[in-house]
């Protein structure tokens, strides 16, 4: 990268015009073509819109053998070669579905949820977290895969971790809000992972135009629509991440690492990672009821976590944060009326 280049990404970077199709664009330029992954075994989940679709697609035309992971087959890519179902935000159907696969050498972990308001799985789980984080975790820990790659949000910028609430029972239920503290837990949990020897990479996608961004936020959608990024600008990262020798634990926009924080008081403590951790381990073990834990172990509520230091409550999280947005949410649901594969 030229000096004029580096200068230009990073004012791009400390712009919003960085993640638009203008910043891709700028970028794209300096990028070297993606290898051949012939041989190599990708798994993406939510791969039937949007950005898991343009990355399954483009993981194929560089020869890997994809498993595109839907909800509903029917709307699967027509010339996928391996279609499998899986409802990630359900752990027994996450059970199901890692039993029957390969050896995998990619996993994107992309489906994503944005409900307008609070809802339960099946199995007694917030839809958002099962979704983004729950499911997730359990399919990394039982696929094993050779790296991991978690789509996230620039809404995360103006999230804290907060792992005394992960499922937003003692909290006013915002969807962006809550979708946001979710993308933050999937950054946290990248760290956590790199940090014990997974080849964990997170990426921003960037604002794309994508059916989730449209069904979740679209006033968002509308006012941005001329300056969002296809689908396929979205996955670049991603197929990029599929083989790029970079250290695991970091996150990644436009093929290059990217700070994780930009807010000081975003910033979690070493406690608070031991226990999103902890609980995670302990929900996919089924060490619960109804949704709750057993009385003599509920979470003692958190005295940091509303305000944060310095920060009146009010502007902690935002409906449309800056410098990022929720434009990755195309997976399996958005906007709170079910699926929008």
């Amino acid at each position: 990268m030229t000096s004029f280049s580096r200068a230009a990404d990073r004012v791009l970077d400390a712009s919003l015009l960085g993640y638009t199709r203008l910043g891709f664009s700028v970028r794209e330029r300096e990028w070297a073509p993606l290898p051949r992954m012939d041989g190599q075994v990708v798994v993406v989940t939510g791969a039937s819109s949007g950005i898991g679709r343009a990355a399954a697609a483009r993981f194929a035309s560089l020869g890997a053998a994809v498993i595109d992971v839907v909800r509903d087959v029917s709307r699967a890519r027509s010339d996928a070669a391996d279609v499998r179902t899986c409802d990630v935000s359900s752990l027994a159907d996450v059970r199901r579905f890692a039993a029957d696969l390969p050896r995998v050498d990619v996993l994107v972990n992309n489906a994503g949820a944005l409900p307008a308001s609070r809802s339960e799985t099946a199995e007694g789980f917030e839809v958002a977290f099962a979704t983004n984080v729950l499911g997730p975790f359990l399919l990394t820990t039982l696929v094993r895969p050779s790296r991991v790659i978690t789509v996230t949000s620039g809404g995360m910028y103006t999230a804290r971790l907060d792992a005394y609430d992960l499922q937003t029972r003692s909290r006013p239920y915002r969807g962006a809000e809550v979708y946001a503290r979710t993308k933050r837990a999937e950054v946290v949990l990248t760290s956590i992972w790199g940090s014990r020897g997974v080849a964990a990479h997170a990426m921003h996608p960037g604002w794309v135009d994508t059916p989730g961004l449209a069904s979740s936020l679209p006033g968002f959608h509308r006012a941005l629509r001329p300056l969002l990024r296809t689908p396929a600008q979205g996955a670049d990262t991603i197929v990029w991440l599929g083989s790029a020798d970079v250290p695991p634990g970091r996150l990644w926009h436009d093929r290059a690492e990217r700070p994780a924080y930009r807010l000081p008081w975003t910033r979690e403590t070493v406690a608070d990672r031991e226990r999103l951790w902890a609980e995670l381990e302990r929900e996919v073990r089924g060490d619960r009821e109804h949704g709750e834990p057993p009385a003599d172990r509920q979470s003692a509520p958190d005295p940091r976590r509303d305000p944060a230091p310095g920060v009146p409550g009010g502007q902690r999280e935002h409906e449309v944060p800056a410098g990022g947005g929720e434009a990755d949410a195309d997976g399996e649901r958005g906007g709170g009326s079910g699926p929008v594969e």
